[in-house]
């Protein structure tokens, strides 16, 4: 009897202490990119969240401006990749500071809201920046 009891505690312990370890799970035929891209979207980045939200409500982008595609306005991507590669200030441009370089034949209908986009803190308008860099490829 002794040994049973004395067995079943050990088992019951190397039971417990390895539940306890830090083990790396398998991948299942998932990448490690795969896996990265899912923990990113699970924990999306807050200020791109604000700037979402700024830009589909207060700031009334949405309204001229398009993820994937040209409505009146350019594509966000295509924002976000022209800003990018030519390390412009988006800031600057939605604050009436810098000339555009995306569309500048659109320039007048986008003045329109600079009456918007100057009423915002600094903390807004970058996370609009961050939102629509958020596009770049």
């Amino acid at each position: 009897m002794k040994k049973t009891v004395m067995s079943l505690t050990m088992a019951t312990t190397l039971l417990l202490i390895s539940c306890g370890q830090n083990k790396e799970q398998e991948n299942f035929g998932k990448s490690t990119e795969e896996q990265t891209v899912s923990i990113t979207e699970a924990t999306p980045n807050p200020l791109i969240n604000e700037g979402k939200e700024l830009f589909e409500g207060k700031g009334t982008c949405v309204a001229c401006h398009n993820p994937d595609k040209k409505i009146i306005g350019p594509s966000i991507k295509e924002i976000a990749n022209l800003y990018q590669t030519t390390n412009s200030d988006i800031v600057a441009f939605l604050k009436e500071e810098s000339d555009p370089i995306v569309d500048p034949s659109q320039y007048e209908i986008m003045k329109t809201n600079f009456s918007i986009t100057k009423k915002m803190s600094d903390k807004e308008l970058h996370a609009l920046e961050s939102y629509i860099l958020s596009y770049a490829d």
